[in-house]
């Protein structure tokens, strides 16, 4: 009994399509492949994504960082291989778009807010702590 041992990697794609197919398919008709409330926010605001992506491959090509506050936008093939700039409330977090994240929002990938550090409590947080003097 032969095996027959090749090491193929399993090719990247997105429902059904590999991304070669997706690079080369509008805006509007990549929506099509999309879940429906994706696919309604990318055929509603397609001409804001378009001129999105447009103005990030300037931008790219003089070598300056792409920042957007718009966490909302979805993740269309023009984007793939971007580094992006994504605003998460208080500074800028870089991200590297990565076909995987086709049809998921920015917002997704840049949390807002921070895990609890708790620090040591401090005096008059509990009852024995209030009678101590200050110094």
């Amino acid at each position: 009994m032969a095996f027959n041992i090749t090491s193929s990697k399993k090719e990247f794609t997105y429902r059904g399509k590999t991304m070669e197919d997706m690079l080369k398919l509008d805006i509007r008709e990549f929506a099509k492949l999309l879940k429906s409330r994706a696919r309604r926010s990318v055929l509603r605001h397609f001409d804001i994504i378009e001129r999105f992506v447009q103005e990030s491959r300037k931008k790219q090509e003089n070598g300056k960082q792409i920042k957007t506050h718009l966490r909302q936008m979805i993740v269309v093939p023009p984007m793939v291989g971007m580094k992006i700039a994504i605003h998460n409330g208080k500074e800028f977090v870089n991200i590297q778009v990565e076909k995987e994240m086709l049809g998921h929002r920015f917002g997704e990938f840049v949390a807002t807010r921070q895990k609890v550090e708790h620090g040591a409590p401090g005096i008059g947080a509990t009852k024995s702590s209030g009678a101590m003097s200050v110094k």
